[in-house]
Formats: structure tokens, C-alpha cells, sequence
């Protein structure tokens, strides 16, 4: 996508009352999501961008991201990028709940990517003190997902 077209639709989310744009090409995808629109995922996220040429990014609006506050423990982050799954299957219970006791080598969550499943285990015994992204949402490698106390 050009440039000047990219830029005038970003000119365009800004002005208007829409919080969100998302166009399908033959060749690439853009989605453009207003700043300080009402969000259904954690602050911490990735920009709301997902594909376009290098030079595109830079004409997004910067995002000053604010870490929530979270609880004192290690942080397990993700080992690669994928879609973060608590349970083995839809109707199964999750592996892990919040206060859920942990012991080095147990199994947290499952990561999909590039339709393999890899089992996420705890690095270290503890208690999951919390879960920090929701069932069926992606995440991206290194983004935060436990903390374990």
C-alpha cells in the first residue's frame, strides 16, 4: 500500500467518529485503530497495526504504553509468538488458575504456532499470583503471560 494512501487513512480514523479501519488488499493487510479507543486487551499490548511495509510504521501514531501494576513474583514470558491457550481443549478446566500451586516442569498453558501445540511450562515452583492475557488472544514473544511467586 502507498504510502500517501496509508497516511490518508490514518488522517481519516483520526478525524472521524470510527475507532477502527481495516483494510484487505490483494497483496497485504492493514488494520488502523483510533488512539484512546476503548480497548479489549491489557494497555501493554502490541500497537494495533498488523501488517504493512516498514516504512508505514512510522507514520502510526506512537502509543505510550503504560505496564499495569503487577503482582511481586517472577514473570513467565512467552517463548515464541503463537495463540495463548489455557486448557487442552475448548471444554477442558485450564491448567493453571490464579493461587494454583506450580511445581518446576508443570504445564501452564499451551501456545499454538504454526498449528503445532507447545506446551508452556513453569520454570520454578510457586503460586500463580496472576494470568496476564485471556484465553484464545496472541501473543507475541516475550510478552508477559504469568506471574509466579
Amino acid at each position: 500500500m502507498d504510502l500517501r494512501k496509508l497516511k490518508k487513512l490514518i488522517d481519516l480514523v483520526e478525524e472521524s467518529s470510527i475507532t477502527e479501519l481495516e483494510i484487505n488488499d490483494a497483496e497485504e493487510r492493514v488494520r488502523i485503530v483510533k488512539h484512546g479507543a476503548p480497548a479489549a486487551q491489557p494497555a501493554w499490548t502490541a500497537p494495533q497495526i498488523m501488517h504493512a511495509p516498514a516504512a508505514t510504521l512510522a507514520a502510526a501514531p506512537a502509543e505510550s504504553a503504560v505496564e499495569p501494576e503487577l503482582p511481586e513474583g517472577d514473570v513467565l514470558k512467552a517463548p515464541m509468538v503463537g495463540t495463548f491457550y489455557r486448557a487442552s481443549s475448548p471444554g477442558a478446566e485450564p491448567f493453571v488458575q490464579v493461587g494454583s500451586v506450580v511445581k518446576a516442569g508443570d504445564t501452564l498453558c499451551i501456545i499454538e504456532a504454526m498449528k503445532l501445540l507447545n506446551e508452556i511450562e513453569a520454570e520454578r515452583a510457586g503460586t500463580v499470583k496472576a494470568i496476564l492475557i485471556e484465553n484464545g488472544q496472541p501473543v507475541e514473544y516475550g510478552e508477559p503471560l504469568f506471574v509466579i511467586g
